[in-house]
């Protein structure tokens, strides 16, 4: 009995990665001078927060860009889905560095306008 081979049809992958979505999102929050908790990270992105976590580390090496994400607990904050203790926010910043013998180009003209109203009052 011969067996029926079936050709493997290549997907299209997503060109843009989890963590440039991610650093996309968090320089225009940046811009605004927003801070975002990750569960405010995962709804605007739709990936998950443990995802959005791991990348936020991602995007401390100095592989995926070296920026500086500061965290701190939001000053006010309330007993969030039924968590208890602190919540965090984030905010992403970039880092001028020297990277042979040319400084790091600054991303300007990130536009804020979604981010801002939504986020805000928070």
């Amino acid at each position: 009995m011969t067996r029926k081979i079936r050709k493997r049809i290549a997907r299209p992958r997503s060109l843009r990665t989890q963590r440039d979505v991610l650093c996309d999102v968090m320089l225009a929050a940046g811009t605004c001078e927003t801070w975002l908790t990750l569960h405010e990270l995962a709804q605007l992105t739709g990936y998950g927060e443990a995802s959005v976590s791991a990348q936020l580390r991602h995007l401390r090496k100095p592989r995926y860009g070296g920026f500086a994400v500061d965290k701190r607990v939001r000053s006010s904050y309330a007993v969030v889905r039924g968590e208890h203790g602190p919540l965090w926010e984030y905010q992403l910043r970039i880092v001028p560095r020297v990277r042979c013998g040319k400084p790091r180009p600054v991303q300007r003209g990130v536009e804020c306008g979604s981010l801002a109203p939504a986020f805000a009052a928070a």
